[in-house]
C-alpha cells in the first residue's frame, strides 16, 4: 500500500473504508504552457536533495549496527508488495562517495541525509557504535570536500527494533531516548553541520505505523496511535531544545506532509469535512509546536488523547523552529460521509478531466504546492522549506540514456509554484529534490522510480537521467 492509499485511510478516522473505483490516468501531460524561469530568480536560496537512510543506506547488520523496525518489517512474507528488503538497496553506505559527486554534478550545494538511529546506538540507547560514528563522520566531511552543505534528519521512520520491542512511540519513555540519541548526534556532528530536521512527516509514520498497520512496526488501533502521535509530538519540541543547547548557530526546523484539501462538492457539509481534514492532515503536529494546541476544536475525537497527556505537556510541545518543512506531494479531496467514525468525511479522487496522475497514483496538482505554501506562511514561524517534492513515473531506458521526460515537466512545474509563492510573500528559503537515487519505496518496494540517478541493482553502478541533467542546466544558468 503506497503512502497516499494509507493517507486515504487515516483521513478516514483510522478505520478502513471502500473508494470510489479507479479512473484511467489521463495522458495530457502538461499540456499547458510554462512561463520560462531561471535559478537565479529565487535570489539567495539552498538548492538541495534529500534522501533517507532506510531506503538508500543498506549495509543493515554491518559494522555493529542494530535492526530497525523496517529491517524486521520487511522480513514479514506479503507486507512489502515485491517482497524486497531494504538489506542492500542503493547500497549508500559503500557508495556514498559516487553519490555525493552525482549531487555536486548536478549542482546542488546542499544534501539531506538522515543519521539511522540504530547504526549509532544498535539498542535505541545504552552502548554507542563508534563505527556508526565514524561512517556519518566521513559523509559529513566529504560533503564538506565537495562544498555541500548538509543537512541532517534525525528521524525519518526507522526506529530502533529493540526501542520498539519496549512499545516504540507508544511508550512515553521515547521523550527521553530520544532526547539522548538527538544530544549524541549534537556532540558527535554539531561542530561541522548546523542545519536540522527533527522528525519526517510525524502523521505519516504514527498513523500508518501504529494507527494502520501498513508499516512498521505494523499495530493498529486508535489509542495506539494517539498515544504515539502525543509521544512524537513531545520528542519533536525536545529534539529542538536538545538541538538548541548543543549546537552553536544550529538552524533547526521539522517537516510536514502537507496536502491542499479541496471540496467535492459546494456545500456545508462537504466543507466541514474538508475543515476535519485539513485539521488532521495538516494542523494536527504543527499547531502544538507553534503553541496553538492540538486542533480539539474541529477534531472532538482528540479529546481521546487525555489519558496520555499529563501536567505541563501543553508547554512542552512548544518550540521556536527556525523553519518547517513543507512536503507536498498530492491534494485532498474531500467530502461528508456518515458511516466513517470520528471524522465523518472521507477523501475522495479528483474527477477532473485534466486530472494527471503519477505511478504512485498520486495526482500531479502543481497548484497544490503554491496553496500548501501560502497555508503555512500563515504560522508564526521563520521561514519555510520545501524539503520534498517529487515523483515516480515509468522511466524509460533508451541505448544508454534514462528518459525521464515527465519528472523533469513535474519540476518545472512545482518549481514555477514554488517561485510564485515565493514572490506572494511566503518567505521560502530553500528546495530539495526527492530523491537522488532510485530506492526503497516502503511498502512499494523497489518498483517505484523517484530518484535523478537510476542504479543497477547488481552492478550499483549509476547513471544520471534526463532530470538530472536538467537540474545540472538549470542550477548553472544565470
Amino acid at each position: 500500500m503506497n503512502r497516499k492509499k494509507a493517507l486515504e485511510l487515516i483521513a478516514a478516522g483510522l478505520f478502513p473504508m471502500l473508494l470510489p473505483k479507479k479512473l484511467g490516468a489521463m495522458r495530457r501531460l502538461f499540456l499547458d504552457e510554462i512561463p520560462e524561469f531561471s535559478a537565479s530568480d529565487f535570489g539567495d536560496f539552498t538548492w538541495g536533495v534529500s534522501t533517507s537512510a532506510a531506503q538508500t543506506e543498506g549495509a543493515w547488520n554491518m559494522d555493529g549496527r542494530g535492526a530497525s523496525i523496517w529491517d524486521i518489517y520487511a522480513q514479514n512474507k506479503g507486507k512489502i508488495k515485491d517482497n524486497s528488503r531494504p538489506e542492500i538497496t542503493s547500497d549508500f553506505y559503500h557508495q556514498y562517495p559516487n553519490d555525493l559527486e552525482m549531487v555536486q554534478k548536478m549542482g546542488f550545494g546542499a544534501f539531506r541525509f538522515l543519521i539511522s538511529w540504530s547504526r549509532i546506538l544498535p539498542d535505541g540507547k545504552g552502548k554507542i557504535n563508534q563505527k556508526g560514528i565514524y561512517f556519518y563522520n566521513c559523509v559529513i566531511d566529504a560533503c564538506l570536500e565537495k562544498g555541500l552543505v548538509p543537512w541532517i534528519t534525525l528521524y525519518h521512520w526507522d526506529l530502533p527494533h529493540a526501542l520498539e520491542l519496549e512499545g516504540g512511540w507508544t511508550n512515553r519513555n521515547m521523550v527521553k531516548w530520544f532526547s539522548n540519541y538527538v544530544a549524541l548526534c549534537a556532540k558527535s556532528f554539531g561542530d561541522r553541520v548546523k542545519n536540522w530536521i527533527v522528525l519526517n512527516e510525524p502523521m505519516a509514520f504514527t498513523s500508518l505505523g501504529y494507527g494502520l498497520g501498513y508499516h512498521a512496526p505494523g499495530k493498529k488501533g486508535i489509542n495506539s496511535f494517539l498515544s504515539a502521535a502525543h509521544h512524537t509530538a513531545l520528542c519533536q519540541a525536545e529534539g529542538g531544545r536538545v538541538l538548541h543547547a548543543g549546537v552553536k548557530l544550529a538552524k533547526i526546523g521539522s517537516s510536514f506532509s502537507c496536502s491542499p484539501i479541496d471540496t467535492r462538492h459546494a456545500n456545508v457539509a462537504d466543507e466541514n469535512a474538508a475543515a476535519r481534514l485539513d485539521a488532521l492532515m495538516n494542523r494536527f503536529f504543527v499547531e502544538p509546536a507553534v503553541g496553538l494546541g492540538y486542533p480539539v476544536k474541529t477534531l472532538p475525537f482528540l479529546r481521546k488523547m487525555e489519558p496520555f497527556i499529563k501536567q505541563n505537556d501543553e508547554s512542552l510541545l512548544k518550540f521556536d523552529f527556525d523553519f518547517l518543512g513543507i512536503q507536498n506531494y498530492f491534494r485532498v479531496v474531500a467530502g461528508y460521509s456518515p458511516w466513517i467514525p470520528n471524522l465523518h468525511a472521507r477523501q475522495h479522487r479528483p474527477t477532473q478531466k485534466q486530472s494527471e496522475f503519477t505511478e504512485m497514483d498520486w495526482e500531479i496538482y502543481p497548484e497544490g504546492m503554491y496553496r500548501i505554501l501560502m497555508q503555512f506562511s500563515k504560522y508564526p514561524v521563520k521561514e519555510l522549506v520545501v524539503t520534498e517534492n517529487g515523483a515516480a513515473f515509468h522511466d524509460r531506458i533508451e541505448a544508454n540514456e534514462i528518459n525521464d521526460a515527465q519528472r523533469v515537466l513535474y519540476y518545472k512545474k512545482y518549481l514555477q509554484n514554488v517561485l510564485k509563492a515565493k514572490k506572494d510573500g511566503a518567505n521560502i528559503q530553500g528546495y530539495f529534490a526527492w530523491t537522488l537515487v532510485d530506492n526503497f519505496e516502503w511498502t512499494e518496494g523497489f518498483r517505484p522510480k523517484f530518484g535523478l540517478v537510476h542504479f543497477d541493482s547488481k552492478t550499483q553502478q549509476r547513471r544520471m537521467k534526463k532530470s538530472g541533467l536538467w537540474f545540472k542546466e538549470f542550477l548553472s544558468s544565470p
